[in-house]
C-alpha cells in the first residue's frame, strides 16, 4: 500500500539505521529516583560512563530540568574527568532545560528521519509518536511527551505528529525498508486500542518510511514495556540480527525466545532475501527485591565508532562482545556495567537515541 499523502514517507522521508553515522546522541539525566527503588544511587555514575564513551566520538545532547541540574551534571562529569568540549563535533556535550518524568529517551526522544531533496543534500525531520509511559504504567508522562516537539523547535527542525503512541525501543530498522517488532507491544490494547495489525503497520510505512514489517512474538521476563524488541532482536546490518537464546528450558525466557528464533529463520528481507540470523547468549538469570531483571545483551546501543554492551556475567558478557564484534568490526564493543541500570528495567538501548548526521 502506498503512504498516505503528506506524511514522511510520501515524501521521501525515512529513519536511517542506528549504525548510520551520528551526528551525536540523546540523553534525559535520571533524576527519578522511584524508577530505581532503594538502589537510585549509583545511576548517575552509570551515566557518566555512558558520556565518557560517546562523547569520544559524537556529540552527548541531555536533557535537564534546569539551570541547577545542569550544573550538577556537569560538576559530576567534571569529577570524572571529562571535559566539557565545544557547541559540536565529538567531545561537544550540550545541556538543554528540557525537563523530563524519566530517563528512557529511547522512548521519548526524537526519532530522526533524513530525506535526499533533488539538489542532493539531505534534509531530516522528527516524529513525534505519542507516549503514555508503557501503557499507562508509571504517569505522570506530560513532560516527556512532548521532548521530540521541543528538540524541534529548537533545532528549527520539522515535526510530525502520528497522533498514535510507539516507543523507539519498539522497533528496529536496517535502513533498507525493513522493521522489526513485537505482537506483545504494539498489539497490546494499552497503546492504541482499536487499532488493527494492518492499521498499525500502515503508520509504520507512513512515519518511518518502511516498505517491510516483520512480527516477532513476546518479550522476556521482567520487561514492563511488554516485549520490545530492543531486548530481543536487533539488526547489525541490512542482511544480519543477533537475537538472545536462553538454553535453560526451565527458564520462562527459553519458548518465547526459541519461537522468535525459528520466526527470524523463516523471515525475509525487502528483497526477498532470508535474513543471516546470529544468537547472542542470556546472562544468568538476575533478581532484585523478587523482581526479575529483564537482563539481555540485545540492549546494546551502536554509536561512532563504539557499541556500549551492558554487561552482568564475565564468561557471558565475554561471549555476547565477541559476537557483537565480529558484528561491528569497524567499532569497539565496550562492555560497562549495568546490574544498577537494569534494576529500573532497561539498560544503554533504553537510555539513548540517536540522532543521524546528515
Amino acid at each position: 500500500m502506498p503512504p498516505s499523502p503528506n506524511t514522511p514517507a510520501a515524501q521521501g522521508f525515512r529513519m536511517p539505521a542506528e549504525w548510520a553515522p551520528h551526528r551525536g546522541t540523546w540523553l534525559s539525566w535520571p533524576h527519578k529516583e522511584a524508577s530505581w527503588p532503594g538502589k537510585f544511587a549509583p545511576v548517575p555514575a552509570v551515566f557518566v560512563e555512558i558520556v565518557r564513551h560517546l562523547a569520544a566520538h559524537e556529540e552527548v545532547h541531555i536533557n535537564v530540568r534546569d539551570a541547577e541540574m545542569e550544573s550538577g551534571v556537569r560538576q559530576r562529569l567534571t569529577a570524572g574527568g571529562i571535559p566539557s568540549g565545544g557547541r559540536s563535533g565529538p567531545g561537544a556535550i550540550v545541556f538543554h532545560h528540557n525537563p523530563t518524568n524519566d530517563a528512557w529517551c529511547r522512548d521519548h526522544g526524537p526519532i530522526f528521519l533524513q530525506r535526499e531533496t533533488a539538489s542532493g543534500r539531505r534534509e531530516e525531520a522528527i516524529v513525534d509518536w505519542g507516549y503514555n509511559a508503557w501503557g499507562g504504567k508509571y504517569p505522570p508522562f506530560d513532560a516527556d511527551d512532548v521532548i521530540p516537539t521541543r528538540v524541534g523547535k529548537q533545532y528549527g527542525i520539522r515535526v510530525f505528529d502520528p497522533g498514535i503512541v510507539m516507543e523507539g525501543g519498539s522497533l528496529d530498522v536496517n535502513g533498507r525498508g525493513t522493521l522489526l517488532t513485537t505482537e506483545s507491544c504494539l498489539l497490546n490494547p494499552n497503546r492504541n486500542p482499536g487499532l488493527s495489525k494492518a492499521r498499525i503497520e500502515q503508520y509504520l510505512r507512513d512515519y518511518l518510511g518502511v516498505t517491510h514489517i516483520l512480527w516477532l512474538g513476546d518479550g522476556i521476563e521482567g520487561d514492563d514495556t511488554d516485549g520490545h524488541v530492543d531486548d530481543l532482536t536487533r539488526f547489525t546490518d541490512p542482511g544480519t540480527v543477533v537475537t538472545a537464546v536462553e538454553d535453560d528450558p526451565r527458564d520462562p525466557n527459553y519458548a518465547p525466545l526459541r519461537d522468535n528464533l525459528e520466526r527470524l529463520r523463516a523471515m525475509r528481507d525487502q528483497d526477498g532475501q532470508p535474513l543471516k540470523v546470529i544468537t547472542l547468549p542470556m546472562p544468568p538469570t538476575m533478581f532484585q527485591d523478587d523482581q526479575r531483571l529483564p537482563t539481555s545483551y540485545a540492549n546494546f546501543y551502536i554509536a561512532n565508532g563504539v557499541v556500549l554492551l551492558p554487561a552482568y556475567h564475565p564468561p557471558t558478557d565475554e561471549i555476547a562482545r565477541q559476537t557483537l564484534q565480529r558484528c561491528f568490526p569497524s567499532r569497539k564493543v565496550v562492555p560497562l556495567p549495568s546490574t544498577d541500570l537494569v534494576w529500573g528495567l532497561g539498560s544503554f538501548h533504553c537510555v539513548t537515541q540517536q540522532w543521524p548526521a546528515l
